[in-house]
C-alpha cells in the first residue's frame, strides 16, 4: 500500500467528521494532506530520523476509530481507575475522541475553558484558528511527515483557554486512552494562556496492556506575555505501543514554561518539543526516559531564542537496558540579536547491557556575540565504588544494581511536586524493575 493509498483509507474512516469542520481548516487538512503526499513519512535518509525512522507507521496497519465509543471497554475503565487524578480537573480522551461522560470538568474558575477540541471548532471556530496559529509559530524547520499527516487526519484532541491573569488552583490532567488493537488515535491539543495566567497540565498516555496500537499527539502552547506553565507528560503506554508526539511552544516576553517529559513505555517512541523565546522569557526542559526489551525511544529538542535576555535550561537523563536503544538530539538556535541570551544543555545516561544503544547529539547554532552557551553529555555504567559500598553492607548485586538505577532514574521523577502524580509515575517506574527489593517505604 502506497503512503496516498494509506492516507486515503485513513480519511475514508473518519469522513463524517471533516464534514463537519470550518472552512479554514479544511484548507489546512488539505494542504497539509498535500504535503504529506509529497514527503511521504520520515526515513533514516532524513537528518532528524537517522537514529529512527518511523518503523511501525510504514507498517500501515493502523486505523482510527469512526467516531467515540458508545461504552467505554473494560480496559478503560481500570486505567481510568489507576491513572484518574483526584485533585485536577481531567479531560479523557478515548482512542482519539474527547468522552465528555469519562471527564471531570465541573467547577472550573470563570472564564476558563476546557473542552474538546471539535466542540470547540464547533461553537467559537475562528479564536480556535487565532489561538493555534499563534501556538504553531513562525518556525517550520521542526515539521515533517508525521506533522503534516497529524494535521491532516486527527479526529479530536483538548482545547484549553485561561484568561489573563487567572491563576488554577488546581491542575489539568488530558488523559489520553488508547483501547483498541491496531488503532491509530491522532489528536491535536491546544493550550492558551493570557497574560499573567499560571497552570499546570498535565498529558498521560496510556494504553490498554499488550494493545498493539498507535498515538500521534500534537500539542501547541501560546503562552502570552508574564503567562507561566508548568506542563508534564506521562508516556506509559504498553510496550506493543507506537507513540509520537510534537510539542510546540509559542513563548511570549517574559513568560516560563517548565517542561517534564517522562517516557516509560511504548515500542518505538518520538517526542519532538520546540519552544520559541522573546524578550527575557524562560524555558526548563527535564526528561526521562527508560529503555528495555526492544523499545526505541528518541527525544529531539530545539529552543530558538529569537530576542534577547531569554533563558533556557535542559536536563535529560535516559537508561537503556537489554536490546533498548535511545537517541537525545538536543538544538538550541540564538537568533541574531539575541543578546544576553543564556542556554544550557545536558544530558546523563546509563548504558547498562552491551547490546543497548544510545545516541547523543548537541547542536548549537549562535548567531550572536554576547551569550552563554553550554552543552554536556554522558554515558557510561553504575560505578564500581557505589556497588562496592552496597555490597558491604550486605546487600546483593542484583538488588543493588536496582536500587543504583532506581535512585539515577528518580531524581527526575522527584521534581513532580504534585503528589498524585507523583505516586503514579513512581508505581509505573518501580515496575520496570520487576524483580526489584526497593521498599516502597523508603521513597
Amino acid at each position: 500500500m502506497s503512503v496516498a493509498e494509506y492516507l486515503d483509507e485513513v480519511s475514508h474512516a473518519i469522513a463524517s467528521r471533516n464534514e463537519r469542520l470550518p472552512d479554514w481548516l479544511k484548507a489546512e487538512r488539505e494542504q497539509a494532506r498535500n504535503r504529506f503526499s509529497a514527503s511521504g513519512f520520515p526515513t533514516v535518509r532524513d537528518e532528524a530520523w537517522k537514529y529512527m525512522a518511523p518503523l511501525p507507521m510504514l507498517k500501515r496497519s493502523f486505523m482510527p476509530a469512526s467516531t467515540l465509543l458508545p461504552e467505554p471497554p473494560e480496559s478503560a475503565a481500570r486505567l481510568l481507575e489507576h491513572w484518574f487524578l483526584p485533585d485536577a480537573w481531567v479531560i479523557v480522551l478515548l482512542d482519539g475522541y474527547f468522552a465528555p461522560a469519562l471527564s471531570r470538568l465541573d467547577g472550573l474558575a470563570p472564564r476558563v475553558v476546557l473542552t474538546g477540541l471539535n466542540r470547540a471548532l464547533s461553537e467559537f471556530p475562528e479564536r480556535v484558528r487565532l489561538h493555534s496559529q499563534t501556538a504553531r509559530g513562525a518556525d517550520a524547520s521542526y515539521r515533517h511527515g508525521l506533522f503534516y499527516f497529524n494535521a491532516a487526519v486527527f479526529t479530536d484532541g483538548m482545547y484549553l483557554e485561561i484568561p489573563s491573569g487567572a491563576v488554577l488552583n488546581r491542575p489539568v490532567q488530558l488523559l489520553h486512552i488508547s483501547t483498541r488493537a491496531e488503532g491509530l488515535a491522532v489528536t491535536h491539543n491546544l493550550a492558551v494562556l493570557g497574560e499573567g495566567a499560571s497552570a499546570q497540565l498535565i498529558e498521560t498516555y496510556v494504553s490498554a496492556p499488550g494493545v498493539n496500537c498507535m498515538t500521534s499527539a500534537s500539542t501547541g502552547l501560546s503562552l502570552a506575555p508574564s503567562a507561566r506553565l508548568e506542563h508534564f507528560k506521562i508516556q506509559a503506554e504498553s510496550e506493543q505501543a507506537a507513540h509520537f508526539a510534537s510539542l510546540h511552544a509559542d513563548q511570549s516576553p517574559s513568560s516560563l514554561l517548565i517542561q517534564h517529559n517522562i517516557t516509560l513505555g511504548g515500542s518505538w517512541v518520538r517526542n519532538d518539543i520546540a519552544s520559541e523565546l522573546r524578550q527575557g522569557a524562560e524555558c526548563r526542559l527535564s526528561g526521562l526516559f527508560l529503555g528495555r526489551h526492544r523499545q526505541y525511544i528518541d527525544n529531539h529538542t530545539r529552543i530558538v531564542h529569537a530576542e534577547p535576555h531569554a533563558v533556557s535550561r535542559q536536563e535529560y537523563r535516559g537508561v537503556m537496558m537489554d536490546r533498548s536503544r535511545g537517541v537525545f538530539q538536543g538544538r538550541i538556535v540564538v537568533a541574531p540579536g539575541a543578546q544576553q541570551t543564556s542556554a544550557a544543555m545536558n544530558s546523563r545516561n546509563l548504558l547498562l547491557s552491551p547490546d543497548a544503544e544510545i545516541d547523543a547529539k548537541p547542536q548549537l547554532e549562535i548567531l550572536a556575540d554576547d551569550v552563554r552557551c553550554s552543552h554536556g553529555f554522558s554515558v557510561g555504567d553504575l560505578a564500581p565504588e557505589s556497588l562496592f559500598f552496597l555490597a558491604s553492607r550486605g546487600i546483593d548485586a542484583a538488588t543493588a544494581r536496582n536500587m543504583l538505577i532506581f535512585a539515577f532514574a528518580y531524581e527526575r521523577v522527584e521534581q513532580i511536586a504534585l503528589t498524585s502524580l507523583r505516586s503514579r509515575v513512581q508505581d509505573r517506574l518501580l515496575d520496570s524493575f520487576p524483580h526489584t527489593d526497593i521498599r516502597r517505604d523508603w521513597l
